[in-house]
C-alpha cells in the first residue's frame, strides 16, 4: 500500500503526517505549550490546537477521590471509573488498618508522601471521611477540595456512600468552569 497521496498539486506522505502528530502529542505531554511545539516543528499553533481538539476524549477538571472507611467501595469505584475519575483511593476500615500495618515506619511515611504528591497533581480532590480526617487532608492540599463528611471522628465502622449522590457531585465538579464556584459546593452523606 502506498503511503503517498496526491492532493491537488501536492504529494502528501501519510508516514510524515503521522510522525508529526506523534511528535506533537509527545511534546505536549511533556508540558510544552502549543506555541513552543509549533515553533519547534515549524507549523502553525492553530494546527496543534486543532489536532488536540480532533483527538480529545475528556475535557474538564482532573478529579481524584479519596476516602475511608467506605463499605460500598467496589460499587463506588465502578461508578467513578465510568465517570472518568482518574484517581480513586477508597478503603474499608479493615483495608485501612491493613494498609497501615503493611509498611514499616519510614516506608509508611514514604508511601503516604508519595500518595499525597500524586493527589496534589489533580485539579479537584473529593474527600470522603470523618470531620477530622477531612480537615487534616484538606490542610495538606493546595487545590480545590470538595468534602463528603461520612461521620464524626473517630469512625470505627464502614459507611455506605450513596453512589448516585457521589456521581452527581463528580458531574457537578466537571461541569464547573470556574473553580471559585466550587467553594460553594458542600455536601454531606450519612451512613
Amino acid at each position: 500500500m502506498l503511503d503517498l497521496f496526491r492532493i491537488g498539486e501536492k504529494i502528501v506522505s501519510r508516514r510524515k503526517v503521522i510522525a508529526i502528530i506523534e511528535k506533537v502529542l509527545s511534546l505536549r505531554a511533556l508540558g510544552l505549550s502549543q506555541l513552543e511545539v509549533a515553533r519547534r516543528l515549524g507549523v502553525d499553533r492553530t494546527l496543534i490546537s486543532r489536532l488536540e481538539s480532533a483527538g480529545e476524549i475528556h475535557k474538564g477538571e482532573r478529579i481524584a477521590v479519596l476516602g475511608f472507611p467506605v463499605a460500598n467501595k467496589e460499587e463506588l469505584t465502578q461508578a467513578l471509573s465510568r465517570e472518568g475519575v482518574e484517581f480513586i483511593f477508597l478503603l474499608s476500615e479493615e483495608e485501612r488498618w491493613n494498609f497501615v500495618h503493611s509498611f514499616k515506619g519510614p516506608d509508611l511515611l514514604d508511601r503516604i508522601l508519595n500518595l499525597l504528591a500524586e493527589i496534589r497533581s489533580f485539579d479537584v480532590v473529593i474527600l470522603l471521611g470523618s470531620d477530622q480526617r477531612i480537615r487534616t487532608i484538606r490542610s495538606l492540599l493546595d487545590q480545590e477540595v470538595v468534602e463528603i463528611e461520612i461521620g464524626q471522628s473517630p469512625i470505627k465502622d464502614d459507611r455506605i456512600v450513596p453512589v448516585d449522590e457521589l456521581v452527581g457531585l463528580v458531574r457537578l465538579v466537571k461541569g464547573k468552569r470556574r473553580k471559585a464556584n466550587l467553594k460553594e459546593v458542600t455536601h454531606e452523606a450519612s451512613g
